[in-house]
């Protein structure tokens, strides 16, 4: 069974962090493959059809004292943040979620490491249901992960959805 989850991992992650045609995709076991692998759970946890989701694996992924920051943008342009730690995400997460289907992944990906740090930008698209053509939203994530022990955890989720005024540039969206 474990061989199959990592199949399956393996498998989803290289389609979600598609690799350009210059870069191999990460080997298992590589850090690079585990820090891929933990942003792609968080992705995973949080889409899905209406109903509840996984919060004990949420909560997993993420490192003591960790943060969740959701930014939006007043009228003057000006942005306000609003700070949440993993569970008070998930309480004010669930109550949409409990009604609507919500299904995000990324479409591109830029990961820097050094050491026991790494970000990860992604770039990412979120449907109604998966079967959408066409995203309700997109925006960037920037996430901050940590190893702790053999473990890659997430110390902050940090995304801004775009608008209007403020598209993604070019060199963030998928290379096609």
């Amino acid at each position: 069974m474990k061989k199959l989850a990592v199949l399956l991992l393996l498998a989803a992650s290289t389609s979600a962090f598609a690799a350009s045609p210059k870069t191999a995709a990460p080997k298992p076991g590589s850090d690079q493959f585990a820090i891929e692998s933990t942003v792609l759970a968080v992705y995973n946890v949080i889409s899905g059809p209406a109903g509840r989701r996984d919060w004990d694996r949420f909560e997993a992924l993420f490192a003591p004292g960790a943060r969740l920051v959701s930014t939006k943008r007043g009228e003057d342009g000006s942005i306000t943040a609003n700070v949440m730690t993993p569970k008070e995400y998930e309480e004010k997460a669930k109550v949409y979620f409990n009604d609507h289907g919500f299904f995000e992944h990324p479409v591109n990906t830029h990961i820097d490491l050094f050491s026991d740090i790494a970000h990860v930008f992604t770039t990412y698209e979120s449907r109604h249901a998966s079967s959408d053509d066409k995203p309700f939203a997109r925006g960037i994530n920037s996430f901050q992960l940590v190893r702790i022990g053999d473990d890659w955890k997430v110390l902050t989720i940090f995304w801004e959805e775009e608008d209007a005024k403020h598209p993604i540039p070019a060199q963030y969206l998928p290379k096609r």
